[in-house]
């Protein structure tokens, strides 16, 4: 059959099925460049609005794994011994660091963690980016390499490359469109990834509330259950939690201090959220990939798992005895009031942060490693008259004003705590 974007673009403008064959030739014209920018973000945009059923999801997700390499691990061996291999990926929060101390805690335990990482979408941060923070880190691996790190340390933490392209290109037109907030893209980008990857099993972090990519319940359940779903179909096991985002996770969002916060998770420290998140998430990797007889806690109290994360690090290039950066210019934000500190809004959290240059409003925009907010007070705690509240960091004062529009009334001191959110929401597994 012979296919032309405006016509696929209209078909779904209109609220028609896109079939398979028709999807095959999007992908793969726009991966090679032969639909346009454009109109690939018209088609985006129709997708946006008319959604796109489970079928054209499964099969979207099929065409951006095809339109790359697909990494394969069943072979992996360390001293003389198969290693299981298993992921993790977040579908995007605010202050969302889990990533940094959670692989380093499975491969602690004799996991191996391939993780094709992504960097920051819309008001939600990356691990790339957090990780290029630390002076000569690099995520351009080649298979060899992964491999290679996989046996002697159990982790490597790499961009794409040539794992699903299309969706490469697909993430970042995403960013700057408007269209980040899709349900069927949101499952397809993350699964086409993950299952190019290679891994042997998936956990997923669907994060809910008003700083998640989906804000409402019902509809995060129904992308956890698509994303399980597409993962299962490929003969890779997945499991899903769904986990709370109304708050941001942790006391530090933005690239630098969320690796300066998950330095303190790895020393045995750092805040109870990161903590528990952690280890829960930990639990299930290595239930799913039948590890058993470790505590993932334990590799966070021995320092077996900061370990790990050191070699990480030093194997990919980077060098952790260089201070993080910081933004030049800071500015604090105090309490008018005394009483207690009342919910903070992730979403106004992750905007504040994005306008003070921690994310990109153009592709391939270099971001601030040193941009970003150190939360002094989280909800629940008791707040004196004057006490600092917020410290916001940029190298560029004049994004102070709008990131502290963003900010206001994100945050309240009130009389009475506010009522108390579990972490973890629900679990999927089918």
């Amino acid at each position: 059959m012979i296919f032309d974007a405006p016509t696929v673009i209209k078909t779904k403008r209109d609220g028609g099925r896109l079939s398979d064959a028709a999807i095959d030739w999007v992908i793969d014209a726009y991966t090679h460049g032969r639909v346009a920018e454009e109109q690939m973000s018209a088609l985006l945009m129709a997708i946006f609005l008319r959604g796109m059923d489970y079928g054209e999801t499964a099969r979207w997700t099929a065409a951006m794994v095809a339109s790359g390499e697909r990494l394969d691990f069943t072979d992996l061996r360390s001293r003389g011994k198969p290693l299981a291999t298993v992921d993790k990926h977040s579908t995007g929060g605010v202050g969302d660091k889990i990533t940094l101390p959670l692989v380093p805690v499975v491969a602690a335990c004799g996991g191996a963690v391939p993780q094709a990482a992504g960097r920051g979408l819309g008001h939600t941060g990356g691990t790339l980016d957090k990780l290029e923070s630390v002076a000569g880190f690099t995520a351009n691996l080649s298979n060899q390499q992964v491999r290679q790190q996989l046996c002697d340390i159990g982790v490597a933490i790499f961009a794409a490359g040539l794992l699903a392209p299309a969706d490469a290109k697909l993430y970042a037109l995403r960013d700057i469109t408007g269209t980040v907030e899709s349900l069927p893209l949101i499952a397809s980008s993350v699964m086409s990834k993950k299952l190019a990857e290679g891994a042997g099993a998936l956990v997923l972090d669907v994060k809910v509330g008003s700083g998640a990519l989906l804000q409402s319940e019902a509809h995060c359940r129904e992308l956890a259950r698509t994303m399980v779903r597409l993962g299962t179909a490929h003969q890779v096991p997945t499991r899903a939690l769904l986990t709370d985002m109304n708050s941001p996770l942790g006391a530090a969002v933005g690239n630098a201090l969320e690796v300066a916060e998950a330095l303190e998770v790895l020393a045995g420290g750092g805040p109870p959220d990161v903590v528990e998140l952690t280890v829960r998430l930990a639990v299930e990797m290595l239930e799913i990939a039948r590890i058993d007889g470790c505590d993932p806690a334990q590799t966070l109290r021995d320092g077996t798992a900061m370990d790990r994360f050191r070699a990480l690090v030093a194997a990919q290039g980077g060098d952790l005895s260089v201070p993080l950066p910081i933004g030049a210019c800071s500015e604090t934000v105090t309490a008018s009031r005394g009483g207690t500190m009342g919910d903070i809004d992730a979403m106004a959290v992750g905007t504040t942060v994005w306008r003070l240059g921690a994310g990109r409003s153009r592709p391939g925009e270099r971001v601030q490693p040193g941009a970003g907010v150190r939360i002094h007070r989280p909800p629940g705690e008791p707040v004196a008259v004057g006490e600092p509240l917020f410290t916001l960091y940029t190298d560029t004062p004049e994004r102070f004003g709008a990131a502290m529009a963003a900010l206001d009334g994100g945050w309240s001191v009130g009389d009475t705590p506010p009522v108390p959110r579990p972490l973890i929401i629900d679990r999927i597994t089918s």
